[in-house]
């Protein structure tokens, strides 16, 4: 009984001890890992083995007024933009110009057949007819009158009848004239010619094409291009630095090394709902550069000066659209710093609107330090 009883105790003892150690190994393999704490470095911190090999260059201050460039259309002056039309309705059979050519006032665009011609011709020649009829009537009634053989009633009628026939005859002949017509030459074509000099801007025409009189769009349209607007779209924080009657300089984007000074003559009144932006028209006098549909870039000049600092051109390197310079920072490296650069200026400098402070250095030549970081 005692051997029973010692061996039930030693077999519980090894049973527990197994138990034990399975809940042990549990535990540690249900236990979270550990954690590791990894030092993120700065991406625009660089590390070089010789940075004696890049000098350093001290930005300096540059004094300057503020400015605002912006970009714009060229536009026609719509007060120099005149429309041909012709009121005789018909069929174009000649035409003497074509979109895009300059014409001089007088010059024939084209020609018209038109019954509207021929019709007003008709009843120009009736009523000359019927004028020569009248006069000749009311002399012979004061022949008459004068020898007492008709009374001035009869007199008096023939009087009213001539005057009447000369008003028929000035109607019917400013008819002709307003279709364009001559006196002199009967016919059913009508010539179409230019109200004034300038730029055919505008065709809606073509040969054997029908005008149905002001019905219609105008065939032509000249447009006087020795000035024209430039239409430029201003945020509306930025419109407190855009005044009527100021002056701006406008450089056309075909035409870098051009600068052409334009006036303010217009804001507008109400904003674009979507872009938040208003119309500001200039109005320039074109050499002939100019044309309409171009894109320019305005630069508005403001009154108040501002400090801003400039480095060499060289000192700045431009990547992925945007412009970075490279500062100098402990333990030989060097931080590559975002800036917003402006205006070029004598010596090769280049102006910096932010980004860097005046005293601050940087390297001279970013881009043979960019090309050493790409090898």
């Amino acid at each position: 009984m005692k051997t029973a009883v010692l061996i039930l105790c030693c077999a519980l003892a090894v049973f527990g001890a197994g138990c034990g150690s399975d809940s042990k190994q549990d535990a540690a393999a249900e236990a979270p890992p550990s954690v590791s704490t990894v030092q993120e470095q700065d991406s625009s911190v660089v590390t070089l083995e010789h940075p004696e090999r890049f000098p350093l260059v001290a930005a300096v201050e540059h004094i300057a007024t503020s400015s605002l460039q912006v970009t714009g259309t060229v536009a026609p002056d719509v007060s120099r933009t005149v429309p041909v039309i012709s009121l005789a309705s018909g069929r174009v059979v000649d035409i003497r110009a074509r979109l895009g050519d300059t014409v001089e006032k007088g010059q024939l665009l084209m020609r018209v057949q038109s019954v509207d011609v021929a019709g007003a011709y008709s009843d120009y020649r009736k009523a000359v007819a019927d004028e020569v009829l009248a006069r000749t009537q009311f002399e012979r009634a004061k022949e008459l009158y004068q020898h007492g053989a008709i009374a001035l009633n009869d007199l008096e009628v023939a009087q009213d009848a001539e005057e009447k026939a000369k008003v028929d005859v000035e109607t019917t002949a400013e008819h002709l004239r307003a279709l364009g017509s001559p006196l002199d030459r009967p016919g059913a074509i009508v010539d179409i010619v230019a109200p004034v000099s300038g730029v055919i801007t505008d065709q809606q025409v073509t040969n054997a094409a029908g005008v149905q009189s002001l019905s219609s769009t105008n065939p032509f349209t000249i447009s006087d291009l020795s000035h024209v607007w430039i239409l430029c779209d201003v945020y509306e924080n930025e419109l407190p630095n855009v005044h009527v009657g100021e002056t701006a300089d406008v450089t056309p984007n075909a035409y870098p090394d051009q600068v052409i000074e334009g006036r303010i003559s217009n804001i507008g009144a109400v904003l674009d709902p979507v872009l938040r932006t208003a119309k500001v028209r200039m109005e320039v006098r074109n050499s002939g550069t100019l044309r309409p549909g171009m894109f320019v870039t305005a630069t508005f000049h403001g009154l108040k000066k501002e400090m801003h600092a400039s480095v060499p051109a060289s000192a700045i390197v431009h990547l992925h659209d945007r412009d970075w310079v490279y500062v100098p920072v402990e333990g030989g490296k060097f931080r590559r710093i975002e800036v917003k650069s402006g205006n070029m200026l004598p010596g090769r400098m280049q102006e910096l609107l932010s980004g860097l402070q005046p005293g601050q250095k940087v390297v001279a030549n970013a881009l043979e330090l960019q090309n050493t970081l790409e090898q």
